[in-house]
C-alpha cells in the first residue's frame, strides 16, 4: 500500500518527487498524482494523528476504497487451520472460497491475491521462533506423507513403500 502520510511529510520537508518516490517505494507518477490530489483537497503536512493512510486513501481515491470493499475477505484463521490437514493446499481452499462467494453473489479474490493476502496474514499472526543449530550437531527425521506404490518389474506385484526423510538443519541438506 502507498504510504500517503510519508509522501506528504517528505514534500513538506522540501524533497523533490524523485527523492520522495525512492524513499516511499512508489513511482514518480504516483507521487505526482497524490501530491496534485492532496493539493486540490487542501491536504498538507502536518496531519493530525487520526488521519491514517486508510483515511487518506478514502479522501484521495474514494472510488478505490469503494471497490476494495466489494471483495469478500476470506477467513484466514480457518484457512490456516485447514492447511494443517493432510492433502489440503491453498489452491483447493481458494476453489472452495470462490464457490462459496459465487453462491452468495459476492466477488471473490483471484488466486494470486488470495495467496498474497493469506501469506501477509500468516506473516503477521503466525508465531514462529528461529532455532539456531550447530553444524553436524542434530538431524531431524520423519516419515514423508503417505506410502508409495512400487511395482516389481518382473512379477508385476505392487508393494507399499514408506519414504523416510532426514534433514540436517544447519545446511538444510535433505536425505530420503
Amino acid at each position: 500500500m502507498v504510504n500517503y502520510r510519508e509522501i506528504l511529510r517528505l514534500k513538506d520537508l522540501g524533497y523533490n518527487n524523485t527523492e520522495i518516490a525512492a524513499s516511499a517505494s512508489s513511482s514518480r507518477s504516483t507521487v505526482r498524482e497524490i501530491l496534485k490530489k492532496a493539493d486540490g483537497l487542501g491536504l498538507h503536512w502536518p496531519l493530525n494523528d487520526q488521519c491514517s493512510n486508510e483515511t487518506l486513501l478514502g479522501l484521495l481515491y474514494p472510488e478505490r476504497l469503494a471497490k476494495e470493499k466489494v471483495y469478500k475477505t476470506p477467513d484466514y484463521k480457518w484457512i490456516h487451520r485447514e492447511l494443517a490437514k493432510k492433502g489440503v493446499n491453498l489452491s483447493l481452499l481458494w476453489n472452495e472460497y470462490q464457490m462459496q462467494r459465487r453462491d452468495t453473489d459476492e466477488i471473490p479474490y483471484m488466486y494470486t491475491q488470495f495467496c498474497d493476502n493469506y501469506r501477509a496474514w500468516a506473516k503477521k499472526n503466525k508465531a514462529t521462533m528461529r532455532i539456531h543449530h550447530k553444524p553436524g550437531h542434530a538431524m531431524e527425521v520423519d516419515w514423508a506423507g503417505a506410502t508409495l506404490p512400487i511395482t516389481n518389474p518382473v512379477t508385476g506385484e505392487i508393494s507399499e513403500a514408506f519414504l523416510f526423510v532426514s534433514v540436517l538443519p544447519c545446511s538444510c541438506y535433505v536425505y530420503a
